[in-house]
């Protein structure tokens, strides 16, 4: 996340599966009932990935509530949800996206200047030996640091 704002959610599991090769800071276009939602923090993204369609970036499988104060307009839960991003950057990412292996996976939401900003990853998948050593390296450097704390204190 670049700069400041108020976190409303961090996907931990996509640094975990993929490699993150790039990000991209965007706005997403959503309802008012959405917007309230987000603020509320009922949203869900496990699933969710991005995609290049018409010149246009869209998110699909990001499930925001409904919002229970706002009966008859209320929004469509499941609904696709475009990215605002600038043209050249959409052309960038369509010709990363065509390349074999990359895909876009939300990284992080938040609000800056009162307005909801998606951290998109153009990211790579990773194989179960690359996890792994992931998880090796966490380890290694969670024993260097209670060392470290051991002979200080």
């Amino acid at each position: 996340m670049k700069g400041n704002g108020k976190v409303i959610a961090v996907n931990r599991k996509a640094r975990f599966d993929y490699t993150v090769d790039d990000t991209y800071e965007c706005g997403i276009e959503l309802l008012g009932t959405e917007v309230k939602s987000f603020r509320d923090g009922k949203i869900s993204f496990p699933d969710a990935w991005a995609e290049v369609s018409g010149g246009e970036v869209w998110l699909n499988s990001l499930r925001i509530a409904e919002n229970p104060f706002s009966s008859v307009f209320n929004h469509n839960p499941d609904r696709k949800k475009k990215l605002l991003l600038h043209r050249e950057e959409i052309k960038r990412i369509t010709r990363k996206t065509e390349e074999k292996g990359y895909t876009l996976i939300p990284l992080s939401f938040y609000f800056r200047n009162g307005r909801v900003k998606v951290e998109l990853g153009l990211c790579r998948g990773k194989k179960m030996y690359d996890k792994r050593a992931d998880i090796r390296e966490r380890d290694i450097k969670r024993e260097v640091s209670r060392e470290f704390r051991g002979k200080l204190s």
